[in-house]
């Protein structure tokens, strides 16, 4: 290997790849970084959630405002992610790394000290901008350390393991504080998690801007960020008024003209936010829409499914959390097989069809539960099809969204991987709460509702109407993604600008 300085070596390994192209030992633990930040703003979408009845009994805040704690992060969050990850590719990636970091914990600490609903909802609020920041930064930086084609399969097979198994091991985590401590550790652990995160982000990166030469495109910023908050926003208003209602309609078209209005805007931006290049590839954007339908979809087995297990089976808090580890191990396994052996192998349009058509399997036999079922037959091998199901589909699809990207664009087309997914579960969201809701009330007319056998029936219609149209969901990704996908073997990242950092 040529000698060079120790900067050059420090940064040129910093990234993972030396001149001559040796790449550094250090990437591997790069990857362990870029993963435990990741975990921590996944696992953060649901390790509240589990937390929230006992958050609301000691805050006092009523059934109507405990919606927020969920939303104040998701509308912040999705609303703010491609701005995020073009301060990433603007700025570079380790300073927007750390400092997402160190934000996003000291709003944990803010929100574990809240004294009142208005404190906890801002504290909320604020981890959604900070997890706007580092989300792409930390995807980014995985897309641009790993470039040998065998090593990115790997590297992608752990961070998509963990966006698709994040939200279960955030009610595993969730529930076993809650039960153990309090609800306010369901937030302070995230300063743990931030403290290991940043020393080792501030030892290992090095910062390097691809996109130096650009400009913020702050037209787009605004009409992209309005679009993406009034359709987050549109979305969850349908959970709590009528999809009839101005709040709901109303917000959900606006954040519709906004977007197309984004759209037409970047076509025409010296600088644009999300340059079009970066939908245009078929397989990119057909791997978008794949993480927008898991995103939608999984909530149908997270959300639904904790219910069933705590107020039907009588599962604790902890008890429920390990009870979704199952399906976290099948979802482990098959991401590293469907990344490294089978995509290369056999190509996304055979791989990705293949996972949704298991995922929707599990789902539609979970629909089987009963108000007498029993977790190791009605629920336990359900939810390993369903983890085997979803390992074939997130990391490979994540993995496509963002191979083959020039480096200048890493952040952005990260961001949108991240923006997808989060629009997905607020879509799925809404869409699985109305429908469950419509369900259970059907189910009740012309019933005795005094009747604590009749509503318990209910509730079992409601979820299993959930099950349903999840795995609705994932039948139409599974068509969807068949269409859409070319033919054969990912490409290589040859046609993409090289990243070779000096």
């Amino acid at each position: 290997m040529p000698e060079k300085t120790l900067a050059e070596g420090s940064r040129a390994g910093a990234v993972g790849i030396e001149h001559g192209g040796a790449a550094s030992p250090k990437r591997w633990w790069i990857l362990a970084v870029v993963a435990i930040a990741q975990l921590m703003v996944v696992l953060d979408a649901t390790i509240v959630n589990i937390a929230l009845p006992s958050a609301q009994t000691d805050l006092g805040f009523s059934d109507g405002n405990r919606q927020w704690i969920v939303t104040a992060y998701a509308l912040a969050f999705a609303s703010l992610l491609l701005l995020g990850g073009r301060i990433a590719d603007l700025f570079g990636r380790k300073p927007a790394f750390l400092v997402g970091v160190v934000g996003f914990a000291a709003a944990s600490a803010l929100g574990g000290a809240a004294n009142g609903f208005t404190m906890l909802v801002a504290a909320r609020a604020l981890q959604g901008v900070f997890g706007a920041l580092l989300a792409p930064a930390a995807l980014s930086l995985l897309n641009t350390t790993f470039t040998d084609a065998r090593e990115r399969a790997r590297a992608f097979s752990v961070y998509g393991a963990i966006a698709g198994a994040g939200g279960a091991v955030g009610l595993l985590l969730g529930g076993v504080l809650t039960d153990a401590l309090d609800w306010r550790w369901t937030l302070y652990v995230n300063v743990a998690i931030a403290v290991v995160a940043f020393a080792g982000g501030w030892t290992l990166l090095g910062n390097h801007r691809d996109a130096t030469n650009a400009k913020l495109d702050v037209p787009g910023t605004v009409l992209v960020a309005g679009g993406l908050f009034a359709l987050v926003y549109g979305f969850s208003n349908a959970e709590t008024h009528d999809w009839d209602s101005p709040l709901t309609w109303g917000f959900l078209i606006a954040g519709g003209l906004l977007l197309t209005a984004f759209t037409w805007w970047q076509t025409r931006a010296a600088h644009p936010l999300l340059p079009l290049r970066i939908l245009l590839d078929r397989d990119r954007a057909a791997s978008f829409l794949a993480v927008l339908i898991t995103g939608a979809g999984m909530f149908g087995v997270f959300l639904f499914l904790t219910y069933y297990l705590q107020l039907n089976l009588g599962f604790s808090p902890t008890k429920t959390g390990v009870a979704f580890l199952p399906m976290v191990g099948a979802l482990m396994v098959t991401a590293q097989a469907g990344t490294t052996l089978l995509l290369p192998r056999l190509g996304p349009k055979t791989v990705i069809p293949l996972g949704f058509a298991v995922a929707t399997a599990g789902m539609a036999w979970l629909t089987g539960i009963g108000v007498g079922s029993s977790y190791a037959s009605a629920v336990l091998p359900q939810l390993i099809v369903i983890g085997v199901g979803l390992g074939l589909v997130m990391p490979p699809a994540m993995q496509l969204a963002t191979g083959g990207v020039a480096a200048e664009d890493a952040g952005v087309a990260s961001a949108t991987v991240n923006a997808m997914q989060q629009v997905g579960g607020s879509i799925g969201t809404a869409l699985l709460n109305t429908l469950a809701s419509s369900a259970a009330t059907d189910y009740l007319s012309g019933r005795d509702a005094t009747s604590k056998l009749v509503r318990a029936q209910a509730t079992i219609e409601s979820y299993t109407t959930a099950f349903w149209w999840s795995a609705v969901l994932f039948g139409a990704g599974a068509v969807i993604a068949f269409l859409c996908y070319r033919r054969g073997v990912p490409r290589q990242d040859a046609g993409a600008a090289p990243v070779v950092h000096m």
